[in-house]
């Protein structure tokens, strides 16, 4: 019983680890995506504003 609890565990603190690092690679990845295309909208705001 004991080590099907702790296989248990063990699964689910990988998963959690696994999909922390995911949330983290996505988090960073749409911040600088973000930044990327604010600097270009204040780059090309004189073409924009009449």
């Amino acid at each position: 019983m004991n080590e099907k609890v702790y296989k248990t565990m063990s699964f689910a603190g990988k998963s959690s680890l696994a999909l922390g690092i995911i949330t983290l690679v996505a988090g960073i990845t749409a911040g600088v995506m973000m930044i990327i295309n604010g600097a270009g909208l204040l780059k090309r705001k004189s073409e924009i504003l009449l």
